[in-house]
């Protein structure tokens, strides 16, 4: 059976790939973008089966009428997929105020507008899934990445919430976290703090450990994210590419040995 999907940034990358693929297999997507235009080709070759839709995800009001908008188009909305986001590059210190608020707006609190606008309508309906496009930077860090890391570590925390709250409305709610992708994400999507010399050492280094065969094809995340959509029960997280996986299982082997370490600490920490 046809679906009804809601996916934001669906101008480049991830989203465009992901909505064309929804339309080619016969579901109806609201697909939305800064600009209309980056949707164009969608609407040529899908006609009313696409429904462009204008929004910033940072402005709350805007969000919440693009999914009103939608619903009313289509009758139902039963998939979300929180898409937009963006990475400023750059070491901690070196973010500006102005650059951190920004990436949590777009990363974590446009996920949040969009993702309560359409719960009313789904709890309404008693069904939905809603998909958070996290990262596997959601789980672990790696430096000059700390503000994009902070928004992702945000987003699993605030999905792996949610998805205990919906349940009883018959709404699954999953968490995507690819590793890295060879998308425009750290092109001319990303944003660059003003750098300082103290960190040069450590981007050099970080720069040479690059390993292209670490980066993904993003085609090959179509065939994932459609049995995601399908199933009956979704996980509430799935790690998309190959890196993803291993590096997270030796973070969290190396977490657990530290905690297991001081555990004796932490035990006397509780007072009785």
């Amino acid at each position: 059976m046809a679906k009804t999907i809601f996916i934001t940034g669906a101008s480049r990358g991830f989203g465009k790939l992901w909505a064309k693929a929804f339309l080619q297999r016969g579901d109806k997507v609201a697909a939305t973008a800064r600009n209309l235009a980056d949707l164009t080709d969608l609407v040529q070759e899908f006609g009313d089966r696409v429904l462009p839709v204008q929004v910033d995800v940072t402005n709350k009001a805007q969000t919440i009428e693009a999914v009103k908008k939608a619903h009313d188009h289509f009758g139902k909305i039963d998939v979300l997929i929180n898409n937009a986001g963006y990475g400023v590059f750059g070491a901690v210190e070196e973010v500006s105020e102005e650059e951190a608020r920004k990436q949590m707006d777009v990363n974590f609190f446009g996920l949040l507008w969009a993702t309560q606008a359409v719960l009313p309508y789904m709890r309404a309906q008693k069904s939905g899934h809603i998909i958070q496009v996290s990262s596997v930077l959601g789980l672990f860090t790696v430096p000059t990445l700390g503000l994009y890391n902070a928004s992702k570590f945000a987003v699993e925390g605030l999905t792996e919430t949610l998805a205990t709250e919906v349940k009883e409305f018959g709404i699954h709610v999953s968490l995507i976290e690819p590793n890295g992708y060879e998308t425009e994400w750290g092109g001319t999507s990303a944003s660059h703090a003003q750098e300082l010399d103290a960190y040069t050492n450590l981007k050099t280094a970080f720069r040479n450990g690059y390993n292209p065969d670490h980066y993904g094809v993003p085609a090959a995340t179509v065939n994932a994210l459609l049995q995601l959509v399908d199933a009956p029960e979704p996980p509430l997280r799935l790690i998309l590419g190959k890196i993803g996986y291993p590096t997270v299982k030796a973070v969290y082997e190396q977490r657990l040995a530290t905690w297991g370490a001081w555990n004796q600490v932490s035990t006397e920490a509780h007072g009785k």
